[in-house]
């Protein structure tokens, strides 16, 4: 009777910390050392960006974070998607509607154009940042929740990925994330494109 208690008392709380998901992305320059068991990440200064993805449960998680931008820790309330930034540069990124890949180019006018450059400038300003409107401005040290979907899709800084192809019948939940620097590159290459007004 007590190996019955026993294994039903796992049962339940292995279903209740399976239940408290919550799947961090860890962005760093250089290698980072995500420990999950002590619950620390460390980051040097090194080169190139790197990424590591764990899953962690628990009602509330915390990290402790050792990296160029200082020591700081964060908090990991909801279940859910994170990405934690131990870089020492800002990233910024946003939800990204499914387009299934297409075959021609579209034609954009220059009033849409106009229309993303200054939506790309307010965000690499922090404003109308919200997860309501599912773009993040995410600080050195610090942490963001981005979806409850354990299953989204990441495309992190310097990621040269261009589409995602459809897997059964519900549209993939995609994600993408520049440095601030690779942003204002995109934002200077929009805005050659563009013709200035006659008057």
């Amino acid at each position: 009777m007590k190996q019955l208690t026993a294994c039903l008392f796992l049962v339940v709380l292995l279903s209740a910390c399976a239940g408290n998901q919550k799947k961090v992305t860890v962005l760093s320059k250089g290698a980072a050392d995500v420990n999950t068991d002590a619950k620390t990440i460390v980051a040097t200064d090194g080169s190139g960006h790197e990424e590591k993805t764990v899953t962690v449960s628990g009602d509330k998680v915390v990290f402790k974070l050792q990296s160029p931008a200082g020591d700081a820790s964060v908090e990991l309330k909801e279940n859910g998607y994170y990405i934690i930034n131990v870089k020492n540069d800002t990233i910024i990124g946003s939800y990204v509607p499914y387009n299934a890949p297409k075959q021609t180019q579209d034609v954009i006018s220059q009033d849409v154009l106009k229309q993303r450059i200054d939506s790309l400038n307010q965000l690499i300003e922090n404003k109308n940042v919200s997860a309501a409107n599912r773009n993040f401005y995410i600080l050195p040290n610090t942490a963001v929740r981005i979806s409850d979907n354990l299953d989204a899709i990441v495309v992190t800084p310097y990621h040269q990925m261009r589409s995602i192809e459809k897997t059964g019948d519900k549209d993939p939940e995609v994600y993408r994330f520049y440095s601030i620097k690779e942003m204002r590159e995109n934002i200077a290459k929009l805005q050659a494109l563009t013709v200035p007004d006659k008057k």
